[in-house]
């Protein structure tokens, strides 16, 4: 049983197996806390699978968390399906409609040929079952990439997205939270990667709204921004890193998905972040960006691969990536993450 959180160290489950979450959030419903993300139990880095469902854990005090099982499975039997684990699944976000009742959740799935799209389901509860709504939806007819989904009071819900290789947009969700409308906004303009904003995480606090990304990288961790605005659509402002300890320019070798903040505490928002590579924390990330910023150089015309040192994310064993589970720290309107190696919910207010 735990009695603290642990950044980097391995979690388990109430039933002492390995917590996988990945690239997930956490929604607090009724009194319970529930942890889902992509299932990484069977990614072991024989390239055979890329995922094997979502699944969603529950707790009640953040730190032990009791294995709910898969509420999004994989497709074994379309290979075409966005859901057949040989696809490239990434970072499930779900939000509630409180007109349809529904749990909304959207998925981003990377095609072999290179493609972007979102494949989008619906649920009478947090635990399912899912049915899907829409498949190879591209929003806004834009290839779309890491991305996340906040709901404002009034009920209206918004999409945070990385344009591939390109910019972030903030998009309007449809009142039913399954499509986009048609109106959004442009954000972080960068050339290529490793400059490109991706992983986008929104939350809103004192009347700021934050939204904390990540350069593009890959499952090489690089150094994270802040960026704060008065609105939805901005225009945001970068304030900076939020790793004031990070020596490595790493993001203490992790990549946040999601923040959160706690019930009943005045002012505790925590990071959710994954280290997915555990087993290189030595990786030098000056020599890596260097080599991600060749490969999308637009006058490079050689071959386009990554240095083989750094290998290929579909070959990564993603089943043993850790979290990286931080509170944040406020200065003024900047928001940083202190590195704790174990840290308690209630030594906050």
């Amino acid at each position: 049983m735990y009695h603290s959180i642990r950044p980097g160290q391995v979690w388990l489950d109430t039933e002492g197996k390995r917590i996988q979450a990945h690239g997930g959030s956490v929604m607090y419903i009724d009194g319970v806390y529930y942890w889902y993300g992509e299932n990484k139990e069977k990614t072991v880095g024989d390239g055979k699978y890329w995922h094997w469902g979502v699944r969603c854990y529950a707790s009640t005090d953040l730190y032990n968390w009791e294995d709910k099982g898969l509420i999004i499975e994989p497709d074994l039997e379309n290979e075409e399906s966005g859901l057949h684990p040989q696809q490239m699944m990434d970072r499930p976000h779900i939000i509630y409609n409180k007109d349809t009742k529904k749990y909304v959740c959207w998925l981003k799935i990377m095609r072999k040929n290179g493609e972007q799209t979102e494949t989008v389901l619906t649920a009478d509860s947090i635990l399912g079952p899912y049915t899907v709504v829409r498949e190879n939806l591209k929003p806004l007819n834009m290839s779309a990439g890491d991305f996340d989904l906040a709901v404002a009071p009034d009920g209206k819900a918004y999409y945070y997205f990385e344009r591939v290789h390109s910019e972030t947009i903030c998009a309007d969700l449809t009142p039913d939270y399954t499509d986009v409308t048609g109106y959004y906004s442009t954000h972080f303009p960068h050339i290529s990667p490793p400059y490109v904003r991706e992983a986008t995480a929104h939350f809103y606090r004192k009347g700021k709204h934050y939204l904390i990304t990540s350069g593009t990288s890959g499952y090489l961790p690089n150094p994270s921004e802040v960026a704060i605005a008065d609105t939805w659509h901005g225009p945001y402002t970068v304030l900076g890193n939020p790793h004031p300890q990070d020596e490595t320019y790493t993001s203490y070798h992790s990549q946040v998905s999601s923040v959160f903040k706690v019930e009943g505490k005045k002012d505790l928002y925590i990071a959710v972040a994954d280290r997915w590579i555990p087993d290189h924390m030595d990786w030098n990330y000056e020599e890596y960006a260097a080599e991600f910023a060749r490969m999308f150089d637009l006058d490079y015309t050689g071959e386009r691969r990554i240095n083989p040192k750094f290998g290929d994310d579909c070959a990564r064993n993603t089943a043993i990536a850790d979290y990286v589970w931080l509170p944040f720290r406020f200065e003024g309107e900047m928001a940083y993450l202190d590195w704790h190696d174990e840290w308690k919910i209630e030594d906050y207010e």
